[in-house]
């Protein structure tokens, strides 16, 4: 097949595609943190005005402890320790990221490397933003360390990074977790709006260890020449395909248990 005959057109719209996935996922994250807010704020005024009943009935003591009460975090504790566990993965995630593309090998290797992670940075910048916010909006802590079992996997492969490779082998580590875990809390949180955002996050985490697992294979297979966009795909091994989607269902296996990131 000459040269004449490639189509790139595909890749483009791949390329397309993964953008919209990502302004989807935004969207989508926007939208549950709105609707989270306004069921805190309807628990909040449920929970005053049976106070305010508590009050009438028995007394100017009921009256403040069902006003402290109101006060408090309105989140389930499960819904509370699985947000904080989310943001100390993102935290991690984005001081992964920062630190690799500080790099020599990243900053003057390959370009579309360099800049999936400049990319990536910033949703996964974002995704800490979303779910510290919906922590605001729960009256309860926010969490700004990163992911503790996780940090002590990083510290112990920073030293033994030397390659582009290298990174990659690193940041799927992180996107599985990330992907595994919000995927099984989907099916934990109490919060209909929480299970949203969980469920618009986790994909665009799953795309992100796609991405990474067909420029490991490439990286392996001696091509990097061909992690471009466009590429030429008459270049690409036959596997090209189906290297990014090695499963049909994704797993929540190795999902980090809600505690495990929880502020202490």
């Amino acid at each position: 097949m000459g040269d004449e005959h490639l189509d790139t057109r595909l890749l483009t719209e791949l390329t397309v595609e993964s953008q919209d996935l990502n302004s989807d996922a935004v969207r989508i994250t926007k939208e549950a943190l709105g609707e989270f807010a306004q069921q805190e704020q309807e628990r909040v005024a449920s929970r005053k005005s049976r106070a305010g009943l508590m009050a009438g009935v028995a007394g100017a003591s009921a009256l403040l402890w069902g006003a402290g009460r109101a006060a408090a975090a309105t989140a389930s504790s499960d819904d509370v320790m699985a947000l904080q566990t989310a943001a100390s993965i993102e935290n991690l995630a984005v001081s992964v990221y920062t630190t690799a593309s500080g790099l020599s090998f990243i900053k003057d290797g390959n370009a579309t490397v360099a800049a999936f992670i400049t990319k990536t940075t910033a949703q996964h910048t974002a995704h800490a933003q979303a779910f510290n916010a919906a922590l605001t909006q729960a009256g309860a802590a926010t969490q700004s360390a990163p992911n503790p079992k996780y940090a002590a996997v990083v510290k112990s492969a920073l030293p033994g990074i030397t390659t582009a490779a290298d990174v990659v082998s690193l940041a799927l580590t992180l996107e599985d977790v990330a992907a595994q875990t919000y995927t099984k809390y989907v099916s934990v949180v109490d919060t209909p709006a929480l299970r949203t955002l969980f469920g618009s996050v986790a994909p665009v985490e799953a795309q992100h260890r796609s991405v990474l697992l067909a420029v490991q294979a490439l990286l392996a297979g001696g091509a990097e020449d061909l992690i471009t966009i466009p590429t030429d795909p008459a270049k690409l091994p036959a596997a090209a395909g189906s290297v990014g989607f090695p499963v049909a269902f994704y797993p929540t296996t190795n999902a980090s248990p809600i505690s495990e990131g929880a502020v202490q």
